[in-house]
This record gives structure tokens, C-alpha cells and sequence, in this order.
């Protein structure tokens, strides 16, 4: 099958069968799994004893012998399988007299390359990239670009995306300040920069959801460390905080009331959750009212409460001038934090909730302030403490069958209770998340058209959150005092990507906002159309043409073109919405 190997135990031993345990790379100090026993061999017929096992591809396996003898350790090996090889291990005596057991693992049939599917769709991709970039060159000539514009005519794009709640403007047409310091004049126009970064996290978020082509680095990580899945839902919630700085300052400048903005604010977050738990439910298909195994928490759900603390936040504790720059701040240097204290107040004391709560709270029949992922993990001793305070949690105040069933680390480390990544607990951090996002949207409004100093800032606040990741894990997947994790949405997790969207965010801002070098395309259609194209792949995963009967279920190379297919459907049916001035806001 995919992601497995065949192993084929040859044991020559006369006396003693073997018992055959492995032991997963990416599992931290797990017990070993018995994967087969192999029988003596005969010696009357110098028939050895043999077994036949399937074998993980997708991490480095160390693989142990031991005799039914006495339960003698006879051997380890640590191996790296390749999908679909055909292996022999071979255990004879070297000699007689010292009895010396030795093991050696040898190559019946090479394993194929599981990767050369990624470089195919790479240099498939690329060449669409240069035919794209061909044409634009032609669009540079005259009667070329004359007819495609008479033929488009996209006049009326830009002004009608422009919307209350969308993504903010980098000027503004109407101020009370009749002598605005930083704001021009100018027609509004929309950051580009903002919606390419939600659109790429929103592509690979379909991407991923769809399966990544079944590679394990497509995937959400076990339990600690990171995969390319576990980038794109926080990256999400950054941009959606920058957002909510940018989008409830222009509607405050334009006239609206407090009162006013408040009401779209809970209005929002109520559709959110209501999306979240009505229509991406993983039951829907047992019907609207299959109440009894509803999953309650999830993306949208985390989403949408969010954004009413983050936002609600913003809204309560702005003060007028702070963002024009008329407040006196006695550090001109921090004129973008001193004058919103109140929130950074706010911040640190669920911080301080979510530390005491993560590391102080009585689970029963587990350690306090663990962390690990149960099963059999940490020698097997935790087994039903998956998640330590953060799975209590959820299980207390949800039930069991209110969350998520099949948590990543019930593969790797066989974890048989229920643990949802999107539970209590971690939304604590991922405001967080949100709120570090709405300080990127003060620094493009604070240093309006001053591009040095908002790439600046950018950068010194990534080398501030790197730096606290690299305390907080002591530069280590395992061993440090709050490892990230994305299933636990950790401290460490969060500053660790807060720290790459900053530099995420400098690098689009430039390229697109400043230099203008990129337009955004393709990121930034999806981008734009974020809530129906997320809405639109859960509820559509399953319908052709996002899915289709495959004619080898085992290739990686057809679940990769089924995946990429969906997801560029997705950037397609973006663009065409975007052309025809389609935007589903909420």
C-alpha cells in the first residue's frame, strides 16, 4: 500500500523464534509495537523461519529483535523504508561457538520515488507561470492590450470591492481633519498586499484539506513540531486581525457610530459560528438535525469568536488621534503599542489564564501541566491524557462526542481519546495570534506610505517573536519548556508564526505594495472571495469535479493531481467571480 514497504524476516536461528517490534522516527519516546513473530528455524529441513510485514515509509523506523529465549535483546536497526520497496531481514548466528547473532537488511526490489510527482506538478506549474508571464509581455503592445481592455472592461472592479468590511485602504477620499497629516487625497485603493497573504494561506489551507496528495509533510504534525499544514490557519487568523485594525478604523473615520460597528461586529461572529456549526459539519450528511455526534468547535467556530474579542477589543479601547499621530506618547519610538496598553493588559492576563489553566489544573489520572499526546507516548504511562488540561477541558464542557474524533496523533502514537485541535483552551492563544495581526494593521496605519519604516517594524517584530520561540523550546522539537504545537495551540506555536507572517507579510508588502512587482495573482482573487471559497471546498469536497474514482487509490501522483485540480478550480472559480464583481461578504 502506499507509505509502506515489505519486509520479509528470515530467521535462521535453530533454537528460538523471534519477536519482531518497531519503533516510529517521529514518535517520542513511545513503547515499541510488536509487529510480528517469526518462528525457529527447522534445522532437519534448513527451512528457516519467516514472516512477512508491512512496514511505515514515511519516517525513519528503528526496528528491534528479541529472542523468545529468555526475551534477549538480539538486535536494533534503525532504517529508512522506501515506499513499495521489498526487504529482507536476515537473522543468523556468525559463530557457533560465541554465539554471535547477526541481522542483516538487504534490498530484494528498490523502492519507487514518491516524490517525483511534486517536480512534475512544479514544472507544470512553472510553465504556466511563463506562458502567463508571455503574455503579459504582449499586453505591454498597444493594439494587443487595446482589444483585451476593450473586450474586459473592467472599469468598475476596483470600486466595487472597496467595501466597509473588506480589507483596508492605503488612502482615504474623506477625513474630518481638514489638513490630514498622512492621508491623501487620492481615490481609495485597496491593499493589495493583505489579500494576496489571505489568499495564499487560504490555497494551501484548500490544498492541504484536500488531502496534500497523501504526503505526510501535507498533513497536520502528530503532535509537536510543524508540517506546511499546520502554517496556513494561523497565518488566516494574523491577516484577519491586521484586518480588523484597518477595516474598523476607516469605518469609524467615514461616520459610523460605535454603537453601529459593534452590531456588524457581533452580527459577523454570530455567522461565523453559525457557518461553522450548521453548514462545514462533518455530520451534515446524517441531516440538519444530527445533533448527537455534532462536532462543536472548528475553524469557522474559532474564527468567527475571535474576531468578536479582537475586534470588540480594538473597538473599545481606540482613541481618537492615536492613529493620525496628534497623541503625545513619551516613547515616539513605541507610538504604535503605548497608547493601546489597555489591550496589551488584556492580552497578557488570558496569557496568564492560559499558562495557569495549562499548567496548574488537577486532570484526573494525568501529571500536572502535561503536554504530551497520550497513548503511547511517553512510554505508554499517560495513555488517556491526550492534550493534558487542554483535552480536559473540551471533554468537561462538551462531552466527548461534541469534538473531534480522529485527532492527528491517533496514527503515530494510537491515541484512542477524542481531542479537538480547535478546542477551548487553544482559542485563548489563537487571539493571540489575531491580536499580533491587529498590531501589524497599527504600524500601516500609524507609518502610512512610509514603506521603510513599516518593513522595519515588521522585521524587528519577527526577530522579537523568534527570539521568545527560541526560549520557550531551547531551539527544540521536544525538549523545551513549551514545545510548539499545533493540536495544542501552544505559546511557542503562536509567537513561532507570528514570527514567519511578519516576514511573510514584509516580503508580499514589498513586492506587491511597494515595488510593485507582483500584482498578487493568483493568491490574491481567492483572496478576496475568502469565506465562500473556505465554505465552498468543505461543502463541495466530495461532488465531482473536486473528486473523482480514482483508478489507483495508491498512487501519491493521483492524489496529487486530484488535490491540485480541486484546489486550481478553487483559484478559478475566484477569478471568474472576481471578474464578474461577485464578492460574498459576511
Amino acid at each position: 500500500r502506499m507509505d509502506q514497504a515489505l519486509l520479509l524476516v528470515r530467521n535462521e536461528l535453530p533454537a528460538q523464534g523471534l519477536r519482531l517490534a518497531a519503533r516510529s522516527g517521529a514518535c517520542h519516546q513511545c513503547l515499541y509495537q510488536l509487529l510480528a513473530f517469526v518462528p525457529p528455524s527447522n534445522g532437519s529441513l534448513r527451512a528457516p523461519g519467516t514472516a512477512a510485514v508491512m512496514v511505515d515509509t514515511q519516517h525513519p523506523l528503528t526496528l528491534r529483535l528479541n529472542g523468545s529465549v529468555g526475551d534477549r535483546e538480539l538486535c536494533k536497526i534503525q532504517y529508512h523504508f522506501g515506499e513499495f520497496g521489498n526487504y529482507s531481514l536476515v537473522v543468523k548466528t556468525l559463530s557457533t561457538s560465541t554465539k554471535t547473532v547477526s541481522c542483516d537488511l538487504v534490498i530484494n526490489e528498490g523502492p519507487i520515488n514518491s516524490y517525483l510527482p511534486i517536480l512534475f506538478a512544479f514544472l507544470v506549474y512553472m510553465g504556466i507561470l511563463g506562458i502567463l508571464i508571455v503574455g503579459r509581455l504582449f499586453m505591454k503592445i498597444d493594439p494587443v492590450r487595446n482589444w483585451v481592455y476593450k473586450k474586459l472592461n473592467p472599469r468598475e472592479t476596483d470600486r466595487l470591492i472597496n467595501s466597509e468590511l473588506g480589507s483596508p485602504n492605503t488612502v482615504d477620499s474623506v477625513s474630518s481633519d481638514p489638513t490630514p497629516r498622512l492621508w491623501s487625497t487620492a481615490s481609495r485603493q485597496r491593499l493589495r498586499s493583505l489579500d494576496t497573504f489571505r489568499g495564499l494561506s487560504l490555497i494551501i489551507m484548500v490544498f492541504v484539506n484536500y488531502g496534500g496528495g497523501k504526503y505526510w509533510f501535507f498533513k497536520h504534525e502528530s503532535w509537536n513540531g510543524l508540517t506546511v499544514a499546520d502554517l496556513v490557519f494561523p497565518w488566516f487568523v494574523f491577516i484577519m486581525g491586521t484586518s480588523i485594525s484597518l477595516s474598523l478604523s476607516s469605518m469609524l473615520r467615514w461616520g459610523s457610530s460605535k454603537r453601529k460597528v459593534l452590531g456588524k461586529i457581533l452580527w459577523r461572529s454570530f455567522l461565523l459560528i453559525l457557518l461553522g456549526i450548521i453548514v462545514v459539519n462533518p455530520n451534515y450528511c446524517l441531516g440538519p438535525l444530527s445533533w448527537d455526534n455534532l462536532r462543536i468547535p472548528g475553524v469557522l467556530q474559532r474564527l468567527g469568536f475571535t474576531y468578536l474579542v479582537v475586534a470588540a477589543l480594538e473597538l473599545l479601547f481606540t482613541r481618537a488621534g492615536a492613529e493620525s499621530g496628534t497623541l503625545e506618547t513619551p516613547c515616539p519610538a513605541l507610538q504604535d503599542i503605548l497608547p493601546y496598553w489597555p489591550q496589551w493588559i488584556f492580552i497578557l492576563v488570558l496569557e496568564a489564564i492560559w499558562l495557569c489553566l495549562t499548567f496548574l489544573l488537577p486532570v484526573p489520572g494525568c501529571p500536572r501541566g502535561y503536554l504530551g499526546p497520550g497513548g503511547i507516548g511517553d512510554f505508554g504511562n499517560y495513555a488517556n491524557c491526550t492534550g493534558g488540561a487542554a483535552g480536559y477541558i473540551d471533554r468537561l464542557l462538551l462531552g466527548e462526542k461534541h469534538i473531534y474524533q480522529h485527532p492527528s496523533s491517533s496514527v503515530i502514537y494510537q491515541t484512542t481519546m477524542p481531542y479537538d485541535p480547535e478546542g477551548i483552551l487553544g482559542t485563548i492563544n489563537t487571539i493571540f495570534m489575531a491580536f499580533l495581526g491587529l498590531q501589524a494593521g497599527k504600524i500601516i496605519l500609524f507609518y502610512r506610505d512610509q514603506h521603510k519604516h513599516i518593513m522595519s517594524r515588521f522585521f524587528i517584530w519577527s526577530i522579537v517573536m523568534g527570539i521568545i520561540s527560541a526560549i520557550l523550546t531551547k531551539c527544540s522539537k521536544e525538549e523545551g519548556f513549551i514545545p510548539i504545537n499545533k493540536n495544542l495551540w501552544s505559546l511557542s506555536y503562536v509567537t513561532t508564526m507570528s514570527c514567519f507572517a511578519f516576514i511573510l507579510l514584509l516580503l508580499i508588502y514589498y513586492l506587491v505594495d511597494v515595488k510593485r512587482l507582483w500584482s498578487g495573482a493568483p493568491f490574491f482573487y481567492p483572496g478576496m472571495n475568502s469565506i465562500l471559497v473556505y465554505i465552498g471546498h468543505e461543502v463541495f469536497e466530495n461532488y465531482f469535479p473536486f473528486k473523482w474514482k480514482m483508478q489507483d487509490s495508491q498512487s501519491h501522483a493521483e492524489h496529487l493531481t486530484q488535490n491540485l485540480t480541486a484546489t486550481t478550480l478553487w483559484v478559478i472559480i475566484s477569478y471568474l467571480l472576481y471578474r464578474r464583481r461577485i464578492f460574498w461578504k459576511i
